[in-house]
């Protein structure tokens, strides 16, 4: 790719899926690989883009190899055996795709895009259905004509399996976009894909990055305090009517003020946010709390002590003052 691009195409098939008005569906295959030309290396990076860029991402691992999901032996052979080639693993791969597609009657078709690709120093596998729309071009002459062209920017249907973490026994390398209403359920089983959501620890990833949100917004100490408050009573109260998590209802509730800032940060690749679960209370404490705990004394405050005074931190001597001793306390202390 470009010379700034972090990711290097080895691997490229695009192939169609047509859907009839009437009947089955059928996979026009091409012949051979495409070649890694300027046209196509852009594509790829557009499409990396595009997705990374997306929210609602499903997060998981391969389903147990059997027969009802033939994807994660397909990967073994081609990677660890090397038994298949690339050739050979995209040819089977669309078959099991095409089965997928019968089997839950889907309507789109497209072009299937299956790419080896390694992103960041991460081996991966992509795939991806994307339709055209009609668009427009103007000619030399000026003249506007119609012209087909691929619906990158809304793409419903796609996924990656990382290789590397695979490899390296991560507990979750396969991601995929989830869309609406669940609509890529086929492409899931597709992957050989089981979800990996445990609300805690997704709920605790989330809290995270709010936080570190809060930090990088470089906001007064009372204007920090409220976002981060706000947080918790968004966040607790889809917990109370198990509401599914969506970031961009987040960031709209959270930071009303430019909800595009934070939902930018939420939907950082890296982060690997996921969408759906119902948030755990347990982790949303640190929102508006602290907690901790050394040789021979356990403190927990809430983070509105900050704020008003009554617990402050001496960062030059590494130490806390706590006002409003309770007078039971203070009594303890006093005989001992």
């Amino acid at each position: 790719m470009s010379e700034d691009s972090l990711n290097t195409v080895s691997d490229l098939v695009i192939h169609r899926l047509v859907r009839e008005a009437q009947g089955a569906s059928r996979v026009v295959l091409r012949a051979g690989p495409n070649p890694l030309d300027e046209p196509a290396l852009r594509l790829m990076e557009r499409l990396c883009q595009s997705y990374a860029a997306r929210p609602g991402k499903g997060y998981g691992h391969f389903e147990q190899e059997g027969a009802g999901f033939p994807m994660p032996g397909l990967v073994r052979q081609l990677v660890v055996e090397q038994r298949i080639d690339f050739a050979r693993f995209q040819q089977e791969a669309m078959a099991v795709l095409q089965a997928r597609v019968e089997e839950d009657q889907i309507e789109d078709g497209g072009y299937l895009v299956v790419a080896r690709v390694s992103m960041f120093g991460a081996d991966c596998l992509w795939f991806a259905l994307i339709q055209d729309v009609l668009g427009s071009a103007i000619l030399e002459g000026g003249e506007i004509v119609d012209a087909p062209q691929l619906d990158i920017a809304g793409i419903q249907v796609a996924g990656r399996i990382d290789l590397t973490a695979w490899q390296a026994g991560a507990e979750r390398y396969i991601s995929f976009l989830k869309g609406r209403g669940d609509v890529a359920g086929y492409f899931k089983r597709f992957l050989g894909c089981t979800d990996v959501v445990i609300a805690l620890k997704e709920t605790r990833k989330l809290v995270e990055t709010l936080e570190q949100f809060a930090e990088a917004q470089a906001l007064p100490p009372p204007a920090r305090d409220t976002l981060l408050e706000r947080a918790h009573e968004v966040l607790e109260a889809m917990g109370e009517r198990s509401a599914p998590v969506s970031l961009e209802t987040v960031a709209a509730e959270v930071w009303p003020e430019a909800p595009e800032k934070l939902v930018e940060t939420l939907q950082e690749e890296s982060r690997e946010l996921a969408t759906g679960f119902v948030p755990d209370k347990r982790a949303l404490r640190p929102l508006v709390r602290f907690r901790a705990k050394a040789q021979g004394w356990r403190l927990e405050f809430d983070r509105a002590g900050l704020s008003a005074g009554t617990v402050q931190y001496d960062a030059g001597n590494n130490t806390l003052i706590l006002t409003n001793v309770p007078e039971s306390l203070k009594r303890s202390l006093l005989d001992e």
